[in-house]
């Protein structure tokens, strides 16, 4: 019987929290929060985590004393470095502090939640292999993050495949803009209120490069739908 993997989110910044939680327990993770440095090692003491995402910089503590802590106390926990700070050296501070994986903000969702099982595999921890979503002859695996149509592999950059298995995880169901903003985009789409629009488009050319009908269809003044 596989279980769901504990992963414990240390951030101060609310959206951000709350945002993970959300993602990451409809992946099939049990997560818990914790805003603060001291927080953070108290609940690792207590919970015993599977994975911990760790932002630098937090009140009490900052993420690289924590993340030395927690190498300290356990040196087989994954640690996956979530922060602002991408210079060179900061990211080589945080690997040498004990961090397993370093991913910069603003990040894609469809890239952390795979850097994640991939450090989850790495310690030997079994995920959930999940099926293949199915809509008229489109096939998306999110486990290999592999589309096909038609029986021609559909190559996607990372976030066309979230936007597609957004769509494809709510098949029939409008989809607003603000919505798809806020789930795919997070607080990383610099202003551009059309940017979901162009990349509908990117993937809308791929879809039908081999003619195939359109399935992601236009509900005009309200945002999107995928159906045959």
């Amino acid at each position: 019987m596989v279980t769901e993997p504990r992963v414990l989110v240390v951030e101060d910044d609310v959206q951000t929290a709350s945002m993970l939680q959300r993602a990451l327990t409809y992946e099939g993770y049990r997560v818990t929060i914790a805003a603060d440095g001291p927080s953070a090692l108290q609940v690792a003491l207590q919970q015993a985590p599977d994975l911990v995402i760790l932002d630098w910089m937090l009140p009490g503590l900052d993420g690289l004393e924590v993340c030395r802590r927690l190498r300290s106390a356990d040196e087989t926990l994954p640690i996956l470095m979530l922060t602002a700070r991408d210079e060179v050296d900061d990211r080589v501070r945080g690997l040498q502090g004990g961090a397993d994986d370093y991913v910069p903000k603003p990040f894609a969702l469809g890239e952390l939640l795979a850097r994640i099982q991939a450090l989850l595999r790495r310690a030997g921890h079994a995920t959930r292999t999940e099926p293949a979503l199915r809509v008229a002859d489109l096939q998306l695996d999110p486990s290999t993050r592999q589309v096909w149509r038609g029986g021609h592999e559909i190559m996607l950059s990372p976030r066309e495949f979230d936007l597609l298995e957004l769509l494809m995880r709510h098949p029939r169901q409008v989809l607003t803009r603000e919505r798809i903003l806020d789930v795919i985009w997070q607080f990383d789409f610099g202003g551009q209120t059309n940017v979901v629009d162009v990349y509908i488009g990117y993937l809308r050319q791929k879809l039908e490069a081999h003619g195939g009908e359109r399935l992601i269809q236009t509900v005009r003044g309200v945002g999107f739908v995928l159906r045959e």
